[in-house]
């Protein structure tokens, strides 16, 4: 069944492209022109992705991105045609998976889409599990509901939240630079921004751990990488 790819862009030009771009992967397609719409296509139509623009009237792309984020963890693609850092960081810190500059080209493009398009860490780059649940300390993580919770609290996490989380679990003590996770969770052998990896974590942290200031699941290792604990 083909995977369906949700575009919003105020820009009809853009749209055309990245239409274009898609049903030649053989992916089908949705189109929202304005933030509302989005919303409102997002939530009834149950996309697998969405490639989401700032600048858009009624409601702007970080409000769309808030809005989608308190009810679906659908992977969520911003395209910006700025060069600023904060509107990057914001994009990730509302919860957005990534984000990729225009202009960029079809191939970027659909490196970015097929890659953020991987719900779980492909088999051969994590541990071979014997359970679908496992326990680390007092998290739990639930491969078959998607799902980690902190003693019985459930917390929430993106799709892309939870392939991190699972990954590095899978391998405790196990230190991987920011390009290895970028390679390896979010599948990018070339394109991706390291700061992605760095937000991501940051963001997992404020919802995993009691202190995110002194960190007992994801830890920092200085000048290398991150890694999870042993337990």
């Amino acid at each position: 069944m083909s995977k369906k790819v949700l575009i919003v862009d105020d820009e009809k030009n853009i749209v055309d492209i990245l239409r274009f771009n898609l049903k030649k992967e053989g992916y089908d397609t949705l189109e929202a022109f304005d933030g509302e719409e989005a919303v409102e296509l997002a939530l009834s139509q149950n996309p697998d992705l969405i490639l989401l623009d700032i600048m858009l009237p009624k409601m702007d792309g970080f409000t769309v991105c808030r809005k989608l984020r308190q009810s679906i963890s659908t992977p969520i693609l911003m395209l910006t045609a700025k060069e600023e850092e904060v509107d990057k960081v914001l994009g990730l810190e509302l919860g957005a998976d990534d984000y990729i500059t225009k202009p960029f080209s079809p191939r970027e493009l659909m490196a970015r889409v097929k890659a953020n398009l991987r719900r779980l860490v492909p088999a051969e780059q994590v541990s071979a599990d014997k359970s679908r649940v496992n326990k680390y300390g007092d998290l739990t993580i639930d491969s078959d509901r998607y799902e980690v919770r902190r003693g019985e609290e459930i917390i929430e996490l993106t799709l892309r939240e939870f392939e991190l989380v699972k990954f590095l679990a899978a391998q405790q003590g196990t230190i991987f630079s920011r390009e290895s996770l970028l390679e390896k969770v979010w599948g990018y052998e070339y394109y991706g921004d390291v700061r992605t990896v760095d937000v991501t974590v940051r963001r997992v942290r404020e919802k995993l751990e009691l202190d995110p200031a002194n960190p007992q699941y994801i830890v920092t290792k200085r000048g290398v990488g991150y890694y999870f604990n042993k337990f």
